[in-house]
């Protein structure tokens, strides 16, 4: 099995991994990324290869070290300053304008890479001893749910992998927010681990962006992170006594209709327990060979916007299929 602890001995493995040009799945605060050497378009595109993911959509490059900023991306604005200081280490990523040393296969050919300093001691040890960005989307086939341990990462991609390093459960659980910087403005195109309000609070307003075809960075589409099982929002019209249905409620159940399966994301209504507990409850939904799922909506404040953007796309291609 190519599923090992995290230590200094397998991170230096990992390591020679990646300069070798191959592939390792790593963990991260947000979810399992799935990394190659970023600047070798080869081992970059074992990764579309690996997730079956179409190359029209960006991947994310991660650094260990502040300053590693400047060597892959052009701006000169010091609110860019205030960001990576306040946030990073952390779940944010910021699309600027890239350099040439950049291969276009990470930035399907967009003039902007997104890239990101990971929180995360084994991630930011790997990506130090690789001595080259990661490129890493989340390590799971195109489409899926996102993996938040070790486990869920063998289970979609197996050996197509050379190693997996486990490293516990991700402390986040949803992916991190993408952040655009264009003609001088600030444009959210991903929620995610951190909020638009703390973002807004240090550097002022910030704006949504429609999204056309050509997406600039992930989590862009209108479907994704789905569960193999069918998904949908709670609604009454769904509660019928001859069908095997998981729930997972927000914080307290809303009916006395006897579940195959329940599960609650946070008991006390706390969004980050939620967000922690989401991908992971369905992980584990996913094996309970239910008819379908159910799932209640959260309150779209603050990190409720990243875990409900998340169930949108969970639940889209089932909902239009209804």
């Amino acid at each position: 099995m190519n599923l090992v602890k995290a230590n200094r001995e397998s991170i230096l493995k990992a390591a020679a991994m990646i300069k070798a040009g191959g592939l390792v799945a790593f963990p991260t605060e947000t979810v399992y990324g799935l990394g190659a050497d970023a600047l070798n378009p080869i081992a970059v595109a074992k990764i579309f290869e690996a997730k079956k993911r179409p190359n029209f959509n960006p991947l994310i490059i991660h650094i260990a070290k502040k300053e590693w900023l400047q060597s892959f991306t052009e701006f000169n604005d010091s609110r860019i300053e205030k960001l990576i200081e306040k946030f990073w280490p952390g779940p944010l990523t910021l699309v600027l304008p890239k350099k040439e040393i950049v291969p276009n296969i990470v930035t399907s050919g967009n003039p902007t890479v997104a890239i990101r300093m990971p929180n995360h001691e084994v991630a930011l040890k790997l990506i130090e001893e690789s001595d080259t960005p990661i490129a890493a989307p989340s390590a799971n086939k195109f489409g899926h749910l996102s993996p938040t341990t070790a486990k869920h990462v063998h289970k979609y991609l197996g050996d197509k992998v050379d190693l997996i390093l486990d490293g516990g459960k991700s402390s986040v659980g949803v992916e991190s927010t993408i952040l655009q910087f264009q003609d001088g403005d600030f444009f959210i195109l991903r929620y995610g681990g951190i909020t638009k309000e703390e973002l807004e609070e240090c550097v002022g307003v910030i704006k949504s962006k429609s999204v056309d075809k050509n997406p600039v960075a992930p989590g862009q589409l209108p479907f994704h992170y789905s569960p193999n099982t069918p998904l949908y929002f709670y609604d009454e019209k769904y509660l019928k006594k001859n069908k095997k249905i998981g729930v997972v409620y927000f914080q307290k159940r809303k009916t006395e209709f006897e579940f195959t399966v329940e599960k609650f994301l946070s008991l006390n209504g706390d969004l980050r327990e939620a967000a922690s507990n989401l991908f992971l409850f369905l992980h584990e939904l996913e094996k309970e060979n239910l008819d379908y799922i159910l799932i209640e909506p959260v309150p779209e404040i603050g990190l409720g916007k990243a875990i409900m953007d998340r169930l949108r796309k969970a639940t889209f291609k089932h909902m239009v299929n209804n």
